[in-house]
Order: C-alpha cells, then structure tokens, then sequence
C-alpha cells in the first residue's frame, strides 16, 4: 500500500515540476489514460502527446493532494484542487486569455510493477468552462 501511495506522490510531484520526463518514466509503456469525459488512449507514447497538448494550452499546480490505495498496493486515488491558468484556446473550448480556475479534480489508477498503468481523471467541465467562459 505505502508503495503505491509514494508511486502516486512521485507521479504528481514530477507534474508539479512540470518534470515531463520524470513524469512518463512512472508510467507503463502500455499504460491506459480515460480522459475526462472523453476517449481511452493507450500507450506511453500517446499519453506524451496528450500532456504536451496540455501543457501547450494550460498551466496547471496540483495541490491539497490526499493519495489512498489498497491493500495490496494495485490500486490506488487521489482527491486535489487544480490551480490553473488557460494559455492558448484548446479547440472547441472557450477563448483563452490568461484566465486562472481553481477545480477539485480526482483520478484513480491501476499499478503493475511498480508503474502506474492506469489512469482515469475526473473533473467538472462545466464548472471550468463557467470560471474561464467570458462574462
């Protein structure tokens, strides 16, 4: 369980860091991402495509991070507030110009092998749409 719990703090403390190497390397190589209310992709290589489209159009802090896992350490959730600035307009989403949200998100995840191989984020995207929409 501890394992699992300090796999997930290394997981987001490399996001933080904006560490995209560090990042990538917890994850299997055909790792599963669900994205928030949308597609499954899977690979290791796809998810790096996913994250550099985000950190194109979003800066993003994870904070008041609360990690839990199972017993036996293949299974694992985290509850967090995103602190975050929309940079670039991500396609079909409203205009960005530099607007800051403050978002509760959560994931849950699969390990195997010491490696996250399974991701599934959750937010609400109507409530972000409503604090970076213009007025």
């Amino acid at each position: 369980m501890q394992q699992a719990i300090t796999l997930i703090e290394q997981y987001y403390q490399a996001f933080n860091n904006g560490d995209m190497n560090a990042f990538l390397s917890l994850l299997t190589d055909d790792v599963v991402h669900d994205i928030n209310q949308g597609a499954r992709e899977q690979g290791k290589e796809e998810f790096g495509k996913f994250m550099q489209k985000m950190n194109h159009h979003y800066k993003e802090q994870l904070v008041d991070m609360v990690i839990m896992a199972n017993e036996a350490g293949d299974r694992a959730a985290a509850e967090f507030v995103v602190l975050g600035e929309y940079l670039r307009t991500d396609e079909g989403l409203p205009e960005a110009a530099g607007q800051t949200y403050r978002l509760p998100a959560g994931a849950f995840f699969e390990i195997r092998g010491g490696k996250v191989a399974r991701i599934s984020n959750y937010y609400n995207l109507n409530d972000w749409i409503a604090q970076v929409a213009p007025n």
